[in-house]
Order: structure tokens, then C-alpha cells, then sequence
């Protein structure tokens, strides 16, 4: 009877953890279920070699090798995010899965994504994003045993408590384009390049403004700082001002910018430099996390 009665008493913390566990994989489901599917993407995907040669520029530029691996047949990241490979993706399902996934970090399934950057192509024009999908139908599929991608049950944890959450609930604090229509149209440029490849690790907004302040990047009106020779140096070679290394921006700089065109290096200097201006001279110099505690 005494090993009866201890028996039970051990049952209870059992029963109540896995009620716990339980109520986190319920909870954390239904956060990530809780986004709507986006309009289906209909932008025709080309064919020609001017197409096909843009999608490459723009895979290299905007780090999708960075992720999915330089030979676009995917990898592990952080010992627990599955980045697939990209050239059986782009055979296996339609542009508008393709572009859900990009652009809304939606999956197949109708799941949120949790470490897709979204942000980072919200803003992508269609056709820049129809030129990236026929770039990658045109590379060869390169076979790998990747894991099932799944969450760590911490992570799960982290979302039920409302600390955390699945890159959809990010992408409204991403700012529209404000210089589409500048008369400069360098300035436009420079935006849109700025808009889909800095904003990544650099804040939403290019102001250190995401809610993941232990991963962020400096506020982008350090520019101001910059003379432009001292900034084409950092973008090609990874060079910061006084012969600095950067732990992430040289690398960074040699693997994805070193490819941009010197108009788009101009431009984005440009943009970034007048954006520094006007932060400086309105007075609002500070960082503008967008939020606080959550942790991706």
C-alpha cells in the first residue's frame, strides 16, 4: 500500500506537466494557424535571360544563400531552423506558395513561419519576386537529408505566454515606401534597396527597431558618419571606418553587397545619407524599438 500511495503522489506532477505541455503546443498552434492566407500571387514568371540574370542579382544581394545555403539546397541554421532548398521549391510549388512564404512568411500548410525573415521582402516589388522564382527554377536541385522542421518546445513556450510570436506578426510595423515618388529617383532606388536587403538586420524601419534588441544592428543614421569612400569600402570590402572588422556586417558586406551594381551602392548612400539628415534635424536621433522582450 505504501508504494501505492507513493505512486500516486508521483503521478501528480506528471499529470500536471503534461497538462502544461499540452496547453503550450494547443496555445502556440493556434498563434501560429491565426494568420490569414494572402491574396494568391498571379505576376506571370518570365522566362528571358534578362529575368533570369535579375533573380540571380537578387538572390545573391538579399541573402537568400545566407539561409538556404550557397548551393540553394538548403541547411540547419542556429541547430534548429530548417531552411529548405530553394531549387526544388521552386519546381515542386506554385508562385503564389512560393510568395506567401517570401513575402508573408506563411507555409504550405497555412502555418506561420517562425524565423523567415519576411520583413526583409514585404516590400519586394512583384516582378523583382517573379524574377528571384525563375532564377531558381533555372539552378540545379541539390539533394539533402534535412530534418523535419519543428519548434523547440521553449520557443513554443515563449509564444503561448505571449512573448514571442511567428514573423506575420511582425510585417505591419515594416513601413511602406515613402520615396516611390520622389523626384529624385535616386532617392526611390536607394529606398527600395534599403527597404529589401538592410532591414533585416538593421530594425523594420532601418532605425535598430525590432523587437529583437540582443540580434539588432546599429541604427542606420550612423551613415551620417560616413564619407562616401568610407562607405563604398564597407559595402565592397567589409571595411569599417579606422580598418575596422564588424562581426557582422563584414562578412555580410563581402557575401551579398560586394555583388551590388556601383549605381545601387550610389543610390543607397544617397537614401541612406538624406534619411540621416532628416532624423538628425528633426531632433529624433534615439532608436525606436518596436518592441520589447520577445526573442527570435
Amino acid at each position: 500500500m505504501k508504494w501505492r500511495w507513493a505512486a500516486g503522489l508521483l503521478t501528480v506532477p506528471c499529470l500536471i506537466a503534461l497538462a502544461l505541455a499540452g496547453w503550450v503546443y494547443a496555445a502556440s498552434e493556434s498563434h501560429l494557424r491565426s494568420f490569414g492566407r494572402p491574396a494568391a500571387f498571379t505576376q506571370p514568371i518570365p522566362t528571358d535571360a534578362a529575368a533570369i540574370s535579375r533573380g540571380d542579382h537578387l538572390v545573391r544581394t538579399r541573402g537568400c544563400r545566407g539561409c538556404h545555403a550557397d548551393d540553394l539546397g538548403g541547411q540547419v541554421m542556429w541547430g534548429m531552423a530548417v531552411a529548405p532548398g530553394l531549387a526544388a521549391l521552386a519546381r515542386s510549388e506554385s508562385p503564389a506558395v512560393l510568395e506567401a512564404a517570401i513575402r508573408h512568411g506563411i507555409g504550405r500548410d497555412g502555418r506561420a513561419l517562425y524565423s523567415m525573415p519576411a520583413y526583409n521582402f514585404v516590400r519586394m516589388r512583384d516582378a523583382d519576386l517573379a524574377d528571384i522564382i525563375a532564377y531558381l527554377r533555372t539552378m540545379p536541385v541539390v539533394r539533402k537529408k534535412l530534418p523535419h522542421p519543428s519548434l523547440p518546445f521553449a520557443i513554443r513556450r515563449e509564444i503561448a505566454r505571449g512573448r514571442d510570436a511567428a514573423i506575420p506578426a511582425y510585417l505591419d510595423r515594416v513601413p511602406p515606401l515613402r520615396r516611390a515618388n520622389d523626384p529624385d529617383s535616386r532617392m526611390a532606388r536607394g529606398e527600395y534597396t534599403a527597404m529589401t536587403t538592410c532591414n533585416e538586420c538593421h530594425g523594420f524601419g532601418l532605425r535598430a527597431d525590432t523587437p529583437w534588441e540582443e540580434d539588432t544592428a546599429p541604427d542606420l543614421i550612423i551613415v551620417a558618419g560616413y564619407p562616401e569612400a568610407d562607405f563604398r569600402r564597407l559595402m565592397r570590402e567589409g571595411v569599417a571606418i579606422g580598418d575596422r572588422e564588424l562581426e557582422m556586417m563584414s562578412g555580410v558586406a563581402r557575401s551579398r553587397f560586394a555583388y551590388f551594381t556601383e549605381n545601387e551602392v550610389s543610390d543607397l548612400y544617397v537614401f541612406l545619407r538624406d534619411m540621416s539628415a532628416r532624423v538628425i534635424a528633426d531632433g529624433s536621433g534615439g532608436a525606436t524599438p518596436a518592441a520589447a522582450g520577445a526573442s527570435h
